[in-house]
């Protein structure tokens, strides 16, 4: 794998195009492109590509760190690869990848408490990074089949997976753990576990978003064009909307928390939905098919992936209208926001 790795470095660098230098500005778009191995960062004013680095074979998802010095990207391969690649995005260069051992198939990211949550769809898992110690730290293991996309709160005490085979999505919370009888008194041992709740929702269940006041969940289940919300606090599925959203593939809030947009790998419209009468508001024609997708902080505009037209449309959302295109290169998908600190 390293040798695949270090080849499409080396092919990119000698590919990629010269691009001009200048000041950074303090918010970045950052995408990825399948085709091409790279990943672009873009200034959202300008909507040019300020800098395009190598990122490896099959980049799927990336994550930037919380004062936007450093960027992380998911090697997945469908369980093939097992790295993660890392880019510095102050001086826009790859740095060496993290090789990820037996937990192959790294897909979805996260960033809390200064380190990178990923799941191991191969390995059936979920893992943590530890950029300052430079090793995987945590494992846990999630017993589902293509533990795929993954939500982790900032004070890191509640983890979320949709499983996309199992139709489920797993609720983790840590949980007092009990000093066992047998236990001698100065005995080390931990003091917590992991509580897992496995809740039942519908076939490929996959793009999901937590709500900003962190109250629900809502999945996009790709096979039957539905949405399942889910009450974090009950742990349960307490409503189940037909959107029709078949192949369904990304699920994002807005930041105000007032709308839901879940794109569609097979259909040429964005689907909008209201979170709080939960029905569908708004069909946007958006392309041939849409992927990922991310919303600036602020609210003002949302960036879907067209994977099949090779372009990243750029949705204002007070308008609902496509406002421009951005060429990050052939088969874009995972995208997010990177803001210096």
């Amino acid at each position: 794998m390293k040798l695949f790795f270090r080849s499409a470095v080396l092919a990119s660098l000698l590919a990629a195009p010269l691009l001009h230098a200048q000041s950074a500005p303090k918010a970045t778009l950052l995408a990825l492109s399948k085709q091409d191995r790279t990943l672009s960062v873009i200034d959202p004013t300008t909507l040019q590509v300020i800098a395009k680095m190598p990122v490896g074979w099959d980049p799927h998802e990336v994550i930037a760190s919380n004062d936007g010095r450093t960027a992380y990207v998911s090697n997945y391969g469908f369980g093939t690869f097992h790295t993660l690649a890392v880019v510095d995005l102050v001086n826009h260069k790859t740095l060496a990848p993290v090789d990820l051992g037996p937990l192959a198939g790294p897909h979805g990211l996260a960033y809390a408490g200064g380190r990178v949550w990923f799941t191991a769809e191969r390995a059936k898992s979920i893992g943590r990074y530890d950029p300052s110690s430079k090793r995987v730290d945590w494992i846990l293991g999630t017993g589902q089949n293509r533990t795929h996309m993954v939500w982790v709160s900032q004070d890191m005490q509640r983890i979320v997976t949709t499983n996309v085979n199992s139709g489920t999505v797993t609720i983790i919370e840590p949980v007092a753990l009990p000093k066992p009888p047998a236990a001698l008194p100065n005995e080390p041992m931990p003091k917590t576990d992991w509580d897992e709740t496995v809740v039942k929702v519908g076939g490929g269940s996959e793009g999901f978003d937590v709500s900003p006041n962190e109250k629900e969940i809502w999945v996009a289940n790709a096979k039957e064009g539905t949405i399942s919300v889910i009450s974090f606090a009950e742990k349960k599925v307490v409503a189940t909307l037909q959107a029709n959203v078949p192949s369904a593939n990304r699920l994002k809030f807005t930041p105000d928390g007032k709308y839901v947009l879940v794109s569609c790998l097979q259909k040429g419209e964005l689907t909008v939905l209201d979170a709080a009468t939960r029905k569908v508001v708004k069909h946007i024609p958006i392309g041939h098919g849409a992927a990922g997708i991310v919303v600036q902080p602020d609210g003002a505009r949302a960036y879907i992936a067209c994977t099949p037209d090779n372009n990243i449309a750029v949705l204002d959302l007070h308008s609902w209208q496509v406002v421009g295109h951005i060429n990050a290169g052939p088969g874009p998908d995972g995208m997010a926001w990177a803001v210096n600190q």
